[in-house]
């Protein structure tokens, strides 16, 4: 806080203000402060106000040792000047007689005779203010239930009384009425009593995150999973980072560790570290910790006890470390309850917890589903596990002759043999065998750095791919391989022809790149005497290759012949020598260059051929790329059902095959754009994400982050808000993405995503707050000013949605002055719009000219887009704006100038036609909006009913009766009120 309040008013005003803030350090030290600064006006009033504020502050801020010292002074303030309370002074403080009670239970180092001393001075309190004693009695429960003892009866005492104003809301006793049937072990009973808060039909400040922390395991243990699923995604965001709720967090934790999500679970621990030091309520901090305990428990059970954890701040943590550390805390709080309580309640109910076994291997909880392997840090492995096809050699001579032999095939197990043989030659106590058939050690390097060139260059990392064939090229000769120097030079001449330039436009450099690489390569393999034939495929394949690229960047027609021309070579000569490796590569080269060329039905065709080649001869590690592609023709194709069965066929002959012999990422990423033709979404859904995952997994950290962009999006657009929320949020507590590492443009528009999926999920505060962040930063993207248009104009509607009306015309300006840069018609005007609409709705005639306002910016952004030739992709902006501008004036209650508008936005849509389905509701509505306003708000009936009859009849007459019923409604109203 700047500055201490001065007056009353200002007082009163930074309390508003500060009860707009999360519950946290930031806002209890505020409430801190405007107490003192109360205390100066010598005032009782504003003083109860600060109190009220300070203690609500530490309630939820997990404080509970101080709120019972800042009601003491409220209740002295109301003992001595009771008549300075008023009615709901009064009322808020006699309710929060429970809160202190709360916090009471909460502090183990309280002495029990204090917690009952206490609920007895609030039953003589209740009893003098005549107040029923319902709440008191539900005090008393939770007293018993807390302390384990009589609670049978205790229940029986409050739950069968009658509610009175001050009892805890609906959703809260509902809460603790299921808990008690959880407790005696009744999962169904229960959930029924739960249904209601579950369901969303009762709520408050903390429900239904909480009853849904409660409800998951009962849920899971009765069959409902896929309930559970939903309700642990919308509940964990309620909960998550919230130190009042630790004890739900740990909950949810818990939830992930007995459904097979370990992986889940070590990442939210991760983003609710803060709560291991924030949590200051005991009660609260050993519910969190034992749901922690449970997560690290099974963790460590499964064989990851040396993973990392995230814990105590200062000290890096592996799970087992962490788990030791959280069980010595935890026991030493249950002691100190029980040896308070004088029973062994919460020894017990924490041995029950621990004990539980695992409810199911695995339920897929969010769309990015992990296991413990896949988190695992990167670390050194003696000997990599070999794909089930794969057999390696024991004898290292063997392994040296296998993995040449496989290469010279091409065959994808030749992964595991170099991999072994490079974990092999970088150990100290390596001896090469002393064997002529094996070569020098040289030799058996350069094969090493040439499998690692090939990888660098399937991951687009050309510069280093080039320099480790060059460095592979110098050891081939040295060993007197000058067949391999020269597979390794023509890679080396492939990869820095595909290297990026510093050009801007790298087109016609690129292409004078390959056409010069090309030539390269045809002396290259003039001036090697004494190849191999598979050496020779090799290099016919990569002159093939070379230009393939040419044409592919150029996409010149003059560029198609000479590729085949070098296919023709590649084919004839692969033939001559029976190589079907390569023999299968011309015919791959010959289908692409087809596609490339824009004839797709010959690609087809030539993939045809090639797939039965592949099944007759092989190789059949070919066919899953060769059916990729055939999906892809297909889809050029426009025949979704056709490529979704090949793509699909492709990826499950995939599986045979090392992860490294085909592209499953592109196979499923493929597969999801043929599942979004198809219109099965939720199966495209499920691709993306695997794309995306694979990708991560295989270092393509912005591919992968686009991918999963994508997914976010298709999810939030199938309405499936909280799994976009969850997923976006995974991805923004990856290292890179959370340090700033990430490219920012990716990063804020994963924000962006995330903030229109709070929205979507009525979470206006958050999402306004991620909009007002990205708003600021955007800002400065003085290369995209489209962007900061449409998140500023984005973010004008959500303050709007808020009611903070100057910050909305602000960001709403900020939007115009980007749009002035680099139009953005549509969107910008929608939100214009949109705003207009929201002031008078909830202004009404004082909001009626700033509204206006807004309309007329709508209308110079509708007169831009005119010159411009812009067309909406909806109505019109010229209709739209008629059509806000009487929406508008109705609010404000200007109704001739309301009629007038809506006409014109009638007159511009014109009559609907038969095949008009859209715009025959549009128009239905503008016509009841228009009547509606004449007929009712300026009492002339007879025409509004005239114009109602003429639409009604119309729309029949043009088969669009299920537009007619409003209108009906409406016309029925007004001849009642003739």
């Amino acid at each position: 806080m700047p500055t201490a309040p001065q007056t009353t008013d200002a007082l009163y005003e930074a309390l508003q203000e500060n009860d707009r803030r999360p519950y946290g350090r930031t806002r209890t030290l505020t409430a801190e402060e405007l107490v003192d600064a109360a205390e100066q006006f010598a005032q009782p009033v504003p003083l109860i106000h600060a109190l009220l504020e300070l203690q609500e502050a530490y309630t939820y801020g997990s404080e509970p040792r101080k709120s019972p010292v800042v009601f003491a002074r409220l209740i002295s303030l109301f003992d001595e000047q009771p008549d300075v309370f008023d009615e709901r002074l009064r009322h808020l403080l006699f309710w929060r007689f429970k809160w202190v009670a709360g916090a009471l239970r909460a502090l183990p180092e309280v002495p029990l005779s204090s917690l009952h001393q206490w609920l007895t001075e609030m039953r003589d309190r209740y009893v003098k203010a005549d107040l029923g004693l319902q709440p008191y009695y539900g005090q008393a429960y939770q007293l018993a239930a807390h302390l384990g003892q009589d609670t049978d009866l205790a229940y029986e005492l409050w739950a069968g009384r009658t509610r009175t104003p001050f009892s805890d809301c609906e959703a809260c006793e509902t809460c603790e009425r299921a808990r008690h049937h959880l407790a005696a072990g009744d999962d169904e009973r229960a959930l029924r009593a739960w249904e209601p808060v579950l369901a969303g039909k009762e709520s408050c400040q903390e429900e239904p995150a909480r009853s849904i922390s409660y409800a998951l395991l009962p849920l899971v243990r009765t069959g409902r999973t896929e309930r559970a699923r939903a309700l642990h995604l919308a509940g964990y965001r309620g909960c998550r980072r919230n130190p009042s709720m630790s004890g739900e967090v740990g909950r949810h934790l818990e939830f992930c560790a007995l459904t097979g999500n370990e992986a889940r679970g070590l990442e939210l621990l991760a983003e609710n570290r803060s709560l291991f030091e924030e949590v200051d309520s005991p009660l609260d901090l050993l519910d969190f910790l034992t749901g922690v305990e449970v997560l690290l428990q099974r963790v460590e059970v499964l064989g990851h006890g040396e993973l990392p954890a995230a814990g105590y701040a200062g000290r890096t943590w592996t799970v087992a470390g962490l788990r030791a550390e959280v069980r010595r805390r935890a026991e030493d709080l249950a002691t100190r309850f029980d040896a308070r309580n004088g029973t062994t309640a919460h020894t017990d109910r924490r041995r029950i917890r621990l004990d539980r076994a695992p409810l199911l291997d695995a339920l897929e909880l969010t769309l990015r589903t992990r296991g413990l392997d896949e988190v695992a840090p990167a670390a050194p492995v003696a000997a990599p596990a070999a794909p089930a096809t794969a057999l390696v050699p024991e004898s290292l001579t063997e392994l040296i002759l296998h993995a040449r032999a496989l290469d010279e095939q091409g065959h994808p197990d030749e992964a595991a043999c170099w991999k072994r043989l490079r974990t092999l030659v970088t150990a100290r106590s390596y001896t090469h065998p002393q064997d002529p058939t094996v070569g020098p050690l040289a030799q058996l390097r350069a094969d090493l750095l040439t499998d690692e060139a090939n990888r660098a260059g399937q991951n687009d990392e050309y510069a280093d791919a080039a320099a480790l064939y060059e460095e592979a090229a110098g050891l081939y000769e040295d060993a007197g391989a000058p067949g391999h120097a020269a597979l390794a030079r023509a890679g080396a001449l492939l990869a820095e022809a595909e290297t990026p330039g510093q050009d801007d436009d790298g087109t016609e450099a690129k292409t004078s790149a390959l056409t010069a690489t090309h030539a390269t390569m045809v002396s290259l393999h003039e001036q090697t005497p004494d190849l191999a034939p598979y050496q020779e495929a090799r290099l016919l394949r990569m002159r093939a290759t070379a230009l393939a690229l040419r044409l592919q960047t150029s996409r010149s027609p003059e560029h198609v012949e000479p590729v085949f021309a070098e296919i023709n070579l590649l084919q004839a000569f692969a033939s001559r020598h029976g190589l079907a490796p390569q023999i299968s590569g011309a015919r791959l080269l010959r289908a692409t260059t087809h596609a490339l060329s824009g004839a797709l039905l010959a690609a087809v065709t030539e993939a045809d051929a090639l797939l039965d080649q592949l099944k007759t001869h092989g190789p059949a590690w070919h066919l899953p790329r060769t059916l990729g592609l055939r999906g892809r023709l297909q889809l050029g194709l426009h025949d979704a059902q056709a490529a979704h069965a090949d793509l699909t066929e492709g990826l499950r002959l995939a599986a045979d095959w090392p992860a490294e012999a085909v592209d499953t990422t592109r196979l499923h990423g493929d597969l999801a754009e043929a599942c979004m033709h198809l219109d099965r979404p939720d199966e495209a859904l499920r691709h993306l994400t695997r794309s995306a995952e694979l990708s991560l997994r295989h270092g393509n950290r912005i591919d992968a982050f686009c991918t999963y962009s994508n997914a976010a999006q298709l999810s939030l657009d199938l309405g499936r808000v909280e799994d976009c929320i969850a997923l976006l949020d995974s991805l923004l507590a990856e290292p890179d993405v959370a340090s700033g590492e990430l490219d920012d443009r990716l990063a804020a528009q994963l924000r962006l995503t995330r903030a229109r999926a709070l929205h979507a999920g009525e979470d206006l505060k958050a999402a306004t707050v991620e909009f007002v962040a990205l708003a600021a930063e955007s800002a400065g993207w003085d290369d995209d000013p489209a962007s900061h248009a449409m998140i500023a104009g984005e973010t004008a509607v959500l303050l709007g949605e808020s009611g903070e009306f100057d910050r909305a015309r602000e960001a709403a300006d900020q939007a115009l002055a980007a749009h002035a840069r680099a139009p953005r018609y549509e969107p910008l005007g929608n939100c214009l719009r949109e705003l207009a609409l929201l002031q008078s709705r909830r202004q009404g005639a004082e909001g009626l000219a700033a509204a206006l306002a807004y309309l007329a910016d709508a209308g110079r952004i509708a007169d831009e887009a005119r010159a411009a030739g812009y067309e909406a992709h909806g109505r019109s902006l010229d209709t739209a704006l008629a059509y806000e501008y009487g929406r508008v004036n109705a609010h404000a209650g200007t109704y001739e100038d309301a009629l007038a508008a809506l006409e014109k936005a009638l007159a511009l849509l014109g009559e609907p036609g038969a095949e008009d389905a859209n715009r025959a509701g549009e128009w239905a509505e503008c016509v009841r909006l228009a009547s509606a306003v004449e007929g009712i708000y300026l009492e002339r009936p007879a025409p509004a009913l005239t114009r109602l009859e003429a639409a009604i009849s119309r729309l029949i007459s043009l088969g669009h009766t299920e537009d007619t019923e409003p209108l009906t409604s409406l016309a029925a109203r007004l001849r009642d009120e003739e």
